[in-house]
């Protein structure tokens, strides 16, 4: 090993010894009393007419068949009776799923609103309360498409912009770190969080293609690392989120062509999925702030899905040693040349959050690889071909 190697190797094990020893966060397992787990539990039991209802571990088609099986009334019944299981059920109808979310959001709201007034939290547990209330109303707000509600522990969510049961073409927005329900979204620089990202690019697909049948997901089902701490290190939080994104994608239609957007430690769990994609699903994955992909190079991602990667200058992410040691870190950085990405132009990008602002190349060329349209995608440097061999 030489001596480049060996002080990088060093510095990464002296940042997540500094890690380790000011703390993380610990995976804590899910009680049995929750909201989720008490729907879970009375499907397990439920009926309908004199049917079983089908084990949650269906494969979609499966799912979508019961449902298809159903009367309209049923369906609606399912939904509004078990609103937790029904609107994260991959294989039930979207449309569905989105009654029983709104559903589920506002028995949330209204748990959450008594706990801000009541008198056995603490000042600090009402303040929370009463901001999760404010969030549900929020996204209770207009006619949203909450395709995943969960409020258990930190929160997860998911959004659809556009039409996803007539899409063509669909873009999924996979976000890093600290996201979750309460992070969701936010009023100011919206384009940093994943409803504002999402939106962004779904707003500018339609500018650009005014008549393109696209969708774009927010995408926040599964468990971030809470600060850049040991979990967002590691692949573990990133190995459960990737099964949960193969679930997501496993029920979308297959006539749909799939771009991957994956910010900071969303990288690093695209990276984990990406060999076990299906196979002409996914047509491009990329990743943005990215501290690596968990793999040397675009050959060890084992996927047909081109590869795109950009960076702000400005982003700190740079700094992060790109190395893998002991499970820790996630291996080479993948705007490098012997990564073998498509590096593409992250000019005007504000930062780390900032990819999805408005008048970037970053957000222009995201939008040309969501709608496949790769000839007006923006290389990173006059010499880069990061366009050769695509139609």
């Amino acid at each position: 090993m030489n001596p480049t190697s060996v002080r990088a190797l060093l510095s990464l094990v002296v940042v997540f010894v500094m890690l380790a020893t000011t703390g993380w966060t610990a995976l804590r397992p899910g009680g049995g009393s929750d909201p989720r787990s008490v729907a879970v539990s009375a499907w397990k039991r439920g009926t309908i007419g004199v049917r079983k209802l089908p084990a949650l571990d269906s494969a979609p088609g499966t799912i979508a068949r019961f449902f298809a099986s159903l009367t309209g009334a049923q369906r609606r019944r399912l939904a509004d009776r078990y609103a937790l299981v029904v609107g994260n059920l991959n294989g039930a109808p979207i449309a569905l799923r989105y009654r029983a979310n709104a559903h589920a959001l506002r028995a949330a709201r209204a748990a959450a609103r008594a706990r801000a007034h009541s008198d056995t939290m603490t000042a600090a547990g009402r303040r929370d309360a009463a901001r999760r209330a404010a969030r549900y109303t929020s996204l209770l707000g207009g006619h949203r498409q909450i395709l995943a509600f969960d409020p258990t522990g930190n929160g997860l969510a998911a959004e659809v912009f556009g039409d996803l049961a007539g899409a063509k073409r669909v873009a999924v927005v996979v976000p890093g770190v600290d996201t979750n329900v309460l992070t969701f979204e936010r009023t100011d620089r919206s384009y940093a969080a994943p409803v504002g990202m999402a939106e962004a690019l779904h707003d500018e697909e339609l500018a650009v293609a005014p008549r393109s049948r696209t969708a774009v997901i927010a995408w926040a089902d599964y468990t971030t690392p809470t600060g850049v701490g040991l979990d967002a290190s590691t692949a573990a939080l990133a190995e459960r989120g990737a099964t949960r994104l193969e679930g997501l994608l496993s029920a979308l239609p297959q006539r749909h062509d799939v771009a991957l957007f994956c910010h900071s430690y969303g990288s690093v769990l695209c990276g984990v999925a990406a060999p076990d994609l299906v196979e002409g699903q996914v047509s491009d994955i990329t990743v943005f702030g990215s501290p690596g992909m968990r793999a040397r190079d675009v050959g060890q991602l084992h996927t047909g899905a081109h590869i795109w990667a950009a960076r702000d200058s400005g982003d700190w992410i740079s700094d992060v040693p790109h190395l893998e040691f002991a499970g820790l870190g996630h291996g080479a950085d993948p705007v490098s040349a012997s990564f073998g990405a498509r590096v593409i132009s992250a000019a005007g990008a504000q930062g780390h959050p900032g990819y999805f602002a408005p008048d970037t190349a970053s957000l222009a060329n995201f939008t040309e690889i969501a709608l496949g349209d790769y000839a007006q995608v923006a290389c990173d440097g006059v010499a880069s071909s990061c366009t050769a061999g695509l139609a």
